[in-house]
């Protein structure tokens, strides 16, 4: 599932596929992910419209009009953007697809159409509305310590929260953690500041690091941060296995002795 890497490989890719460029209309072959309105009515509002620049934050990525208005591209689990200039490349999935001016498509293929599409009249509105909370990477130290201190949730559930911070979805979580020795199911408010800050650093130079490396969910190496989240598996010499169990509703993967249980 794409998460604020990801998402930012895909910022990357609607920039230099998708900006300054008039749309000629929008091809709708399945207005499902359309959230809060038709694919009918999402066509014309943004035909003869031209895209002029994106916003990330977390796992959402805004898409700007000329107009001011926005068009949120949530990706789900599934979403993914293709570029081509010959209709018989179309994606296999293609929900829909913007039909430029100079002849060139981007398509939006979502095989399971978990994905979520909006226009949004006022950005910091739906923002607000939404409660959605500051990207991953942009929270500060002090924000991140102030948003643990005293919850009783594990600290899994804090960092998937995306009315906490925004970005960090199941597998980075696990990664996170495994890496800083902490257990997923430790309480939040029961860390020190130093895991915190160990938790946070780990955080930020991991998304960072991933986003250098265009992380894309469709095609990580086998080298990746998760490598070890296999079930059974002994990636720590004189600790236990890797263990399989649930925290905050969420499969997860955590390394028995090596990661430490804090409540």
């Amino acid at each position: 599932m794409p998460e604020l890497p990801e998402v930012n490989t895909f910022k990357l890719y609607f920039e230099k596929h998708g900006l300054n460029k008039k749309i000629a209309k929008v091809k709708v072959s399945d207005d499902k992910i359309f959230r809060n309105m038709t694919g009918r009515r999402f066509s014309q509002k943004i035909k003869g419209g031209t895209f002029i620049g994106s916003i990330r934050r977390g796992k959402y990525l805004f898409a700007e009009l000329d107009n001011g208005h926005h068009v949120l591209l949530h990706f789900g689990m599934t979403g993914d953007l293709k570029s081509y200039k010959l209709k018989s490349e179309i994606p296999r999935h293609e929900r829909f697809r913007f039909e430029f001016m100079d002849g060139s498509y981007l398509g939006f293929d979502c095989p399971r159409k978990f994905a979520r599409i909006l226009y949004l009249d006022d950005l910091e509105e739906y923002i607000a509305e939404s409660k959605l909370g500051p990207d991953a990477l942009d929270i500060s130290l002090e924000n991140f310590v102030h948003k643990a201190v005293g919850k009783k949730v594990s600290i899994k559930g804090l960092l998937l929260n995306q009315k906490i911070l925004a970005g960090v979805g199941n597998l980075y979580a696990d990664a996170i953690l495994y890496n800083t020795r902490i257990h997923p199911a430790s309480k939040s408010g029961a860390l020190d500041k130093k895991k915190l800050a160990s938790i946070h650093k780990e955080m930020q130079s991991m998304l960072s690091e991933a986003i250098e490396r265009y992380a894309h969910y469709k095609s990580y190496p086998s080298n990746w941060f998760w490598d070890w989240r296999v079930e059974g598996n002994k990636p720590k010499k004189n600790y236990g296995l890797v263990k399989v169990t649930k925290v905050a509703g969420r499969t997860t993967y955590y390394c028995e002795g090596w990661q430490k249980l804090i409540e």
